[in-house]
């Protein structure tokens, strides 16, 4: 079940910046000009904007168990690492609401768990919460769910803030910022991770625009960051994702600035793949290459990004392109959903607790600590 509306979007006046505190549209993780958030949860239901159809409809998923989370995840209707944990969350509470007992909880746990591989906050927020359950007295298995699975929003918005923060102080100076993929409200609570430090930058008034690539095969760069930036007013331009390090070697980028789906506990981090070609455009240009995300997408189980398995998608995501062919028919393709940066590539790691840098099993370490 899902309502809409048009998606209808108009630019503000770009690259002003507000003062700090103003809060800017989407600020507290609501959708600029909806009132809706990315994800909601109304002690029932879920509820999530369909991203697959953004930016040119607005439609909203009503999702009532485990089994519609999974499959929202799996077609990347909810997408984003943190936001991902969330609604894996909700989705085993969702199921224990229905069915309280043992059977229904780990049939959720697993269904869930292998929605999608390679985001470690899928795994964890589950597993956190099949564990809430299993202490929790006889007859408030689905309580301690719900209440289990709030916690873990509360605690990804709150990250979103302070890594903001963090970030902000990190970057001031650099004024042209290049970002990939998305990273905004729509890939985690509150401002999301990267885009909520482009966010603040922008609010302090220190940020000119933001080059963002457009993130073949699915764009979501193309159709969900650009669709925030809209909204938000901050000055963008898109490229094609051949084009970033061209600019970059030419002097057009300040710095880059992603997110991430794992972090291994040597600072290898896997995103959205292309990551690691902008990592070493950074480096040939002498630029800072930042990675933001919380603690909660660091896998302290995996020893370097070589052990962080990487989803393989279906073909028809590189044949197609809103739905029309792009090459022949029956065409064999590779998908990779990610790859994986080196430690020594990364400029620093932007958490909610801190920023890492150098990337080391030991300031990996400190943060966990």
């Amino acid at each position: 079940m899902a309502t809409s509306t048009d998606a209808s979007v108009s630019a503000r006046a770009a690259g002003t910046g507000r003062p700090a505190g103003t809060g800017r549209p989407g600020g507290t993780g609501r959708v600029a000009g909806t009132g809706r958030a990315a994800l909601r949860f109304d002690g029932a239901r879920l509820w999530a904007l369909d991203q697959t159809l953004l930016p040119w409809r607005e439609e909203e998923l009503e999702l009532r168990s485990a089994a519609d989370v999974a499959d929202a995840l799996k077609r990347l209707a909810i997408r984003g690492a943190p936001l991902i944990g969330v609604a894996g969350g909700y989705g085993v509470a969702l199921e224990v609401i229905a069915s309280p007992t043992r059977e229904a909880l780990d049939r959720a746990s697993t269904l869930l768990r292998g929605a999608r591989p390679t985001a470690v906050n899928l795994a964890r927020a589950v597993d956190r919460v099949r564990a809430a359950a299993l202490a929790a007295p006889a007859g408030e298995m689905a309580s301690a769910a719900r209440a289990a699975a709030g916690v873990i929003h509360a605690e990804e918005e709150a990250a979103s803030a302070a890594m903001a923060v963090h970030g902000a102080a990190l970057l001031s100076g650099r004024r042209r910022l290049l970002t990939h993929c998305n990273t905004g409200l729509l890939a985690g609570p509150g401002r999301g991770t990267a885009l909520s430090v482009v966010v603040e930058l922008a609010d302090r008034g220190e940020l000119d625009g933001v080059i963002a690539c457009e993130a073949r095969p699915l764009l979501q760069g193309a159709r969900l960051t650009v669709w925030e930036l809209v909204q938000l007013g901050i000055a963008h331009e898109l490229i094609v994702d051949a084009a970033a390090a061209g600019l970059i070697r030419t002097g057009a980028v300040d710095a880059v600035i992603l997110g991430c789906d794992r972090v291994a506990s040597n600072g290898d981090v896997a995103n959205k793949v292309g990551t690691y070609g902008l990592a070493l455009a950074a480096r040939a240009a002498a630029i800072p290459f930042v990675v933001v995300g919380p603690t909660s997408s660091i896998d302290p189980e995996a020893a370097s990004g070589d052990e962080i398995a990487i989803e393989e998608r279906g073909a028809d995501e590189v044949r197609l392109a809103g739905g029309e062919p792009v090459t022949i028919a029956g065409t064999r393709c590779r998908n990779p959903a990610f790859d994986v940066t080196p430690a020594e590539l990364v400029s620093a790691l932007v958490t909610e607790r801190g920023v890492a840098s150098p990337l080391s099993t030991a300031s990996i370490s400190a943060l966990l600590a």
